[in-house]
């Protein structure tokens, strides 16, 4: 069985976002680039049916320039068995999803697992588009995966309870938080195997310009923090009350 993982080149959380071009695309200078935590829940849970011999390969994939294959190479290095990156700018969710369906159909996958949004731009898009070029079945923020044989369990947390889906493969499932207890850490010899893996590196195929960003903006700053003495109630309330309007 072989299984596709698309990973995000995301900037690190600590990064200090900035905008170019009358805020219209995003600095890259200076920042810090990671494999987004849902893609690495995702991959973590694919080596678990890997030892267990549920599946036989895992590919990584990204849609992205020649700075992202780093990015990729962590992938590698934290088990993955090869990586394919598609030389493109990902201009919109629809582009990318494209991108990786195409490589799904030539090399006969049989489930892809995305990450249930990157943390950029977190759009939560990719993953369901990806299924509707594939024409197979799609499972959205899954929080656990199982195998048996050609059929897949997976669970989705839903409000007050959770969701449990039987399906056959082929499939496409995004992974949130519990979709593995912890992400894999790149082991030194992970690392140095990582150097030898194929990383595969294939052309776009053409998609017309769907979308536009016209303005980038930061969000509003937060207001400073008022300090209410605790036995001072009626103060709290009155803050509450006129200023905060929560009362």
């Amino acid at each position: 069985m072989k299984v596709l993982i698309c990973i995000g080149h995301v900037p690190d959380t600590t990064s200090k976002i900035r905008f170019t071009d009358n805020d219209t695309k995003f600095d890259k200078s200076d920042i810090q680039y990671i494999v987004g935590p849902y893609e690495e829940l995702g991959l973590t849970r694919l080596l678990e049916l890997k030892e267990a011999k549920k599946i036989k390969t895992i590919t990584a994939i990204n849609v992205g320039l020649k700075e992202t294959e780093a990015t990729l190479r962590k992938a590698l290095a934290i088990g993955a068995d090869n990586a394919v990156r598609v030389d493109a700018n990902p201009t919109d969710a629809l582009f990318v999803a494209k991108q990786i369906a195409e490589v799904c159909k030539k090399d006969n996958y049989d489930i892809v697992i995305t990450g249930k949004e990157s943390i950029d731009y977190n759009g939560g898009q990719v993953g369901e588009m990806i299924a509707e070029y594939l024409g197979v079945p799609s499972i959205s923020s899954t929080a656990k995966l199982d195998l048996d044989g050609d059929k897949a369990t997976l669970v989705r947390e839903i409000d007050g309870g959770k969701e449990v889906i039987e399906t056959s493969i082929p499939f496409v499932a995004t992974a949130q938080k519990g979709f593995a207890a912890e992400p894999r850490i790149p082991s030194m010899r992970g690392i140095m195997q990582a150097r030898r893996k194929k990383l595969a590196v294939v052309a776009a195929v053409s998609q017309d310009e769907k979308t536009k960003t016209t303005k980038h903006f930061l969000p509003e700053a937060k207001a400073a923090c008022k300090m209410v003495d605790a036995d001072n109630v009626g103060e709290l309330v009155r803050l509450l009350n006129e200023e905060a309007k929560v009362i």
